[in-house]
């Protein structure tokens, strides 16, 4: 089964802002989310019905829709930034 993709605003365009060399590890390790929602290394955020997932030194925060099959890229960000939100 496949899942559909959804980015936030924000997230597309703290994604467009890194070197391209990190958009695209980013870009495949999110394509993979849309085969495996939850691989191998995702965390639950504790407090928030979140996951994430390590990119090297990046995280990328994202919402599992089971109903809708969807999933929601919420975040993009260095490792030390992302969590401040």
């Amino acid at each position: 089964m496949t899942w559909q993709l959804k980015f936030t605003s924000s997230a597309r365009k703290e994604l467009h802002k890194l070197p391209r060399d990190q958009q695209v590890r980013i870009a495949e390790a999110v394509r993979r989310l849309a085969l495996n929602p939850r691989p191998p290394g995702c965390k639950k955020l504790k407090g928030s019905p979140n996951h994430r997932i390590r990119v090297g030194d990046y995280r990328v925060i994202y919402s599992v829709d089971e109903g809708q099959i969807r999933i929601l890229i919420l975040a993009i960000a260095h490792r030390r930034e992302v969590y401040r939100r």
